[in-house]
């Protein structure tokens, strides 16, 4: 029954081809320059593409995504969030009120049904979630403020879909819409919802920045993107070196060189947009009526926010930014596995004691620690040395990978264990391993 729990290796849906070049035309665009995260992920068979900007998220990734849903779930639950789901088609009629129908031009996916009622394949829901609230017309101010929020795929008619999970026609999305009973309680909303955001990238180890943004086809008076800085980034930023000023270029009027608080000069970087925040005042409650009722019981506009956190994007970004050119490393706390342990090689003098060994050390572990029962990996592939299997590991990403290696037959037996984030090997009984495992958080 012990053996039935194990993860195998050989038996993960994760068809990686980590010999493959990073020329290849996966894209069907021979000569097409691809960005680290994207030949990452195609080799470590984590997407596989399907068509342009639509790709297969396969077994890892999508635990990967869970993990990172299951973070954004507790940051925006601890802010009062309550998680909804809307439908992605959403009704052209509710799309041409708010003006964005013309507004938005090709980037929508639009549709008819066989009635001829006219659709759109939803790339934000302001206005659904305007409609749905308006719609409860009873709401008091006592039930505000009301923060709603859903992770869904999303759709955009991207001209140029590029570097993979970066730039997709389909991807994931966190999207929250806040409704309060003033504009002073909802700029302390946006405030608030901003730490969440710092909150969940400081736990991801994400080293990002918050910048002034333009507002664009969604509207509203104040907006922040949160960047993570990567060369193959497509905004341009501006930045304070004491950190006074942060902004994306196409904000600025003319050429604005100079911290506008400490005179500083501003230095220029690239950035991966991964989360974007706006406060939208009464932009949309005023065109579908989405009122509550005020203490002295008269109807008023609720005033709104939408908060956007990119899930595939931050996916990709997070690869982006932490990984080495030929070796996966993921923000620990969503690696789609663990732990990868590596058995002795077929034929070698430790192989059966060592292998019984380590496949005790596999049960203790997943008895002892519960919750990482789902995340330990043990590579079955013992025709391979174990040298080859841990540079797998290596370019997989896993955080650490225990080996039953020449030390295995001592007493008591000694296991090699690799922490991959920091580099160091450590030399730990069974014991010791467990100790080591039980500090590991995962959400």
């Amino acid at each position: 029954p012990a053996r039935a729990r194990r993860l195998l290796f050989s038996q993960l849906f994760q068809p990686f081809n980590l010999q493959v070049g990073g020329e290849a035309g996966w894209e069907g665009r021979p000569g097409e320059p691809l960005c680290r995260s994207q030949k990452l992920m195609l080799q470590g068979g984590l997407i596989h593409p399907a068509s342009p900007g639509c790709y297969y998220y396969l077994p890892p990734t999508v635990r990967a995504m869970e993990k990172l849903v299951k973070v954004m779930d507790e940051e925006m639950q601890a802010v009062g969030g309550q998680k909804l789901n809307m439908p992605s088609l959403s009704s052209a009629e509710l799309w041409c009120a708010s003006g964005r129908w013309e507004q938005m031009g090709p980037e929508l996916f639009r549709l008819a049904d066989r009635h001829g009622k006219r659709y759109c394949l939803g790339p934000t829901h302001e206005e659904a979630v305007t409609e749905l609230v308006a719609a409860h017309g009873n709401l008091s101010y006592k039930q505000l403020p009301l923060r709603l929020y859903q992770v869904t795929r999303k759709f955009r008619d991207e001209p140029k879909p590029r570097f993979g999970l970066l730039r997709g026609r389909e991807f994931y999305m966190k999207d929250m819409y806040t409704f309060d009973a003033s504009e002073e309680a909802a700029r302390q909303t946006y405030d608030l919802v901003c730490d969440a955001y710092r909150s969940l990238f400081d736990r991801l180890g994400l080293r990002f920045v918050k910048v002034r943004a333009a507002t664009g086809s969604i509207g509203g008076t104040v907006s922040h993107e949160f960047q993570l800085p990567a060369d193959v980034g497509e905004d341009r930023l501006v930045l304070c070196p004491d950190g006074h000023f942060a902004a994306n270029v196409e904000t600025l009027n003319g050429e604005q060189t100079s911290c506008p608080t400490c005179r500083e000069k501003l230095t220029q970087t690239r950035g991966i947009e991964v989360g974007h925040t706006f406060y939208l005042g009464t932009k949309y409650s005023s065109v579908s009526n989405a009122v509550f009722l005020s203490p002295k019981n008269k109807p008023q506009l609720a005033e709104m926010g939408c908060y956007g956190l990119g899930v595939t994007r931050i996916l990709a970004a997070s690869i982006e930014v932490l990984s080495k050119e030929d070796s996966i490393r993921w923000p620990s706390l969503i690696a789609p596995y663990q732990v990868c342990f590596i058995p002795p090689k077929k034929g070698s003098k430790e192989e059966e004691e060592g292998a019984a060994l380590l496949e005790r050390v596999y049960d203790d572990l997943t008895e002892a620690l519960p919750h990482l029962a789902g995340d330990s990996v043990l590579d079955d592939r013992t025709q391979l040395t174990i040298g080859k299997r841990l540079k797998d590991a290596n370019k997989l990403g896993y955080p650490y990978v225990v080996i039953a290696g020449k030390r295995v037959c001592e007493d008591p037996p000694v296991f090699e264990v690799w922490n991959q984030n920091t580099g160091e090997v450590l030399f730990l009984t069974k014991e010791g391993v467990i100790e080591l495992m039980s500090k590991v958080q995962v959400p």
